[in-house]
């Protein structure tokens, strides 16, 4: 795993400089922008998968708070490259759907702990 997040942290580094290189140089389309906060998104589903992992191994234990947070992460990831033309209107209100699921998984996941905690 920290060889894959290594690697893609290189294609991140390739891509920036590659962009930043063409002409005009310095400047951004916004669709490389996209490509790069893609880029940065999936290397933080990277990281937080390796905590997960990490965290497993250490306490033998599944920790749903992030696990939930992976999936915030990569849904979140999913919205700020959709590209609106290709999905339908079911398709987009389902991923609304699923953000506000995760959202409220997330939310009660951590009030219960917090009432644990008291």
């Amino acid at each position: 795993m920290m060889g894959v997040i290594a690697l893609s942290t290189l294609e991140l580094a390739w891509i920036i400089a590659k962009d930043i290189v063409t002409p005009p140089i310095l400047l951004l389309e916004v669709d490389e922008l996209l490509e790069i906060f893609g880029f940065v998104l999936l290397i933080l589903i990277g990281v937080e998968l390796l905590e997960t992992i990490k965290a497993y191994l250490r306490d033998n234990v599944v920790h749903v708070e992030i696990v939930l947070e992976v999936a915030l992460i990569a849904i979140a990831r999913k919205v700020i490259v959709l590209d609106l033309s290709k999905y339908d209107g079911v398709s987009v209100l389902a991923m609304a759907a699923l953000i506000i699921a995760l959202a409220g998984a997330f939310s009660l996941r951590v009030l219960r702990r917090r009432s644990r905690r008291r």
